[in-house]
């Protein structure tokens, strides 16, 4: 076909594809809008993976109401930095934390009804006529949600097509009747199961996954859930180390002045706790620092070969601003933020964008070591760990020989070798010495070796001494009374 004009096409958006990780996965704990799921009663203490934001969406429902439903903020969050997987951990029980609404009556419009209460549980749903009549869901009618509206439409193939007017009762899953305890959990000794946060043991059986930064945003800033937090951190599966990010209660420390003392009171104080301080403002949404931090430090994990070598610190993100909950703009120069950050509290700052700004574990300053003071060492000393224990799990039952025992150490020895040459560290490597290793303990079947490592630590501060050299006026202006004689 001749064509002489101009055309344009159109093509749908293609969302940036979320990268893969292994060892900067997030486990997110709080509550999620499960009623709009295919079936809620199965998504409650129950860890969710999610490839990406649409599939825990659609998994879990989703809100912008993020004081009720908690994990939407993260399920936004990394939209912002994609990353995948994530899994998430609801303990909004439909069948613990639910309110009865009251019947209702409703006109039907075009053969539909959007009812308006909120959080309705579609199981729990009786439509009746002016006679009392029950109406049963797929033969007489439909339910779909939109908007996080419940939508009844009426089918043209049942005597309820053509009612002008429905009543409706429901009932609701109901957010504030979520407690603390919820969220930190337990363990049923006579069932055997786990809630909240005691979750995080079943995520290797049943992914083949670890932890790397546990989260739970909107509520990792009350005591309780932060000491549960901290303790999760250690012996995951016996073995496994991760991170956790604590939120600073704004409500408490509105200055950041306040922050230090609110710290310590606290007990924000394991070096595998990253403090975080104040909330992070987008698109007019509040978003609790730790959603955001997460997304961020995972993402800047997985883009460095998804090796945690790089300090997530003055990383640009994304966000328009840093405030309190209630709305309130928080503006701190550095002077400022250094406080905080001497504090072991990672902030906020403007320039040229708004970054994360701090490189200290929560043990900071009471605990100065370097493997855990800083937290990109401490998250390189976790990172090796998991990833020895990951690689050579496989090794358990070989036999017990210098063939087997050389294997370890050399295939180790060219890994750290790798990792030194990339930039990821100043040196790792192993050794097996006979000194730790007895005959009896070889015949017992315990083999020891040991690591030494060496992450590079993050520039803190740079001094540049600055002096007016009279020795090059002089020279010039010599050089030019010379050219002028």
């Amino acid at each position: 076909m001749y064509k002489h004009r101009i055309e344009v096409q159109e093509e749908n958006t293609v969302m940036p594809k979320a990268q893969s990780t292994k060892y900067a996965i997030q486990v997110v704990v709080g509550t999620a809008p499960i009623n709009q799921s295919e079936d809620p009663y199965k998504l409650v203490h129950s860890p969710i993976l999610a490839s990406d934001s649409n599939e825990a969406r659609k998994k879990l429902g989703y809100s912008d109401d993020w004081e009720k439903y908690t994990l939407c903020q993260s399920m936004k969050a990394n939209e912002i930095f994609p990353v995948s997987p994530v899994i998430y951990i609801n303990v909004l029980d439909p069948n613990k934390h639910k309110k009865e609404n009251q019947e209702k009556n409703y006109d039907v419009s075009d053969h539909q009804v959007i009812l308006e209460e909120e959080g309705i549980l579609k199981k729990t749903v009786v439509i009746k006529d002016e006679s009392d009549t029950t109406y049963q869901l797929g033969l007489d009618y439909m339910l779909t949600f939109s908007n996080e509206k419940l939508i009844v439409t009426l089918l043209s193939t049942s005597e309820a097509y053509n009612l002008k007017t429905i009543k409706v009762t429901s009932s609701s899953i109901d957010s504030s009747l979520v407690s603390q305890a919820d969220i930190i959990g337990a363990q049923n000794i006579e069932t055997m199961e786990e809630t909240g946060l005691e979750l995080i043991k079943r995520i290797r059986p049943k992914f083949g996954l670890h932890p790397a930064l546990i989260l739970a945003p909107g509520w990792s800033k009350y005591e309780n859930v932060a000491a549960a937090m901290q303790a999760k951190c250690t012996e995951i599966n016996g073995s496994f180390q991760s991170e956790c990010l604590l939120d600073l209660d704004t409500t408490k420390a509105r200055k950041y002045i306040e922050c230090e003392a609110l710290k310590k009171k606290s007990g924000y104080i394991s070096e595998h706790a990253i403090v975080l301080y104040p909330c992070l403002l987008k698109d007019n949404k509040i978003y609790q620092y730790s959603a955001i931090a997460g997304a961020l430090m995972s993402y800047y994990t997985v883009i460095n070969n998804d090796i945690p070598f790089k300090s997530p610190s003055n990383k640009l993100l994304q966000v328009d601003g840093a405030v309190l909950e209630d709305g309130t703009e928080v503006c701190l120069d550095e002077t400022q933020a250094e406080i905080l950050n001497g504090s072991g509290i990672v902030t906020a700052i403007n320039d040229d964008g708004w970054r994360m700004w701090g490189n200290n574990t929560a043990c900071y300053p009471d605990n100065d070591q370097q493997k855990d003071r800083w937290i990109v060492c401490r998250r390189m000393f976790s990172f090796v760990r998991n990833y020895f224990i990951n690689t050579y799990k496989k090794r358990l039952d070989d036999l017990t020989n210098l063939r087997v025992i050389d294997d370890i150490v050399n295939s180790f020895n060219i890994f750290g070798n790798s990792l030194k040459s990339t930039g990821g560290c100043a040196g790792l490597r192993m050794e097996y010495l006979d000194s730790d290793n007895s005959k009896e303990q070889l015949s017992a079947g315990h083999l020891t070796v040991r690591i030494y490592f060496a992450p590079y630590s993050p520039v803190e501060y740079i001094l540049a001494i600055q002096k007016f050299d009279i020795n090059a006026i002089n020279a010039e202006l010599t050089a030019q009374m010379q050219q002028e004689g």
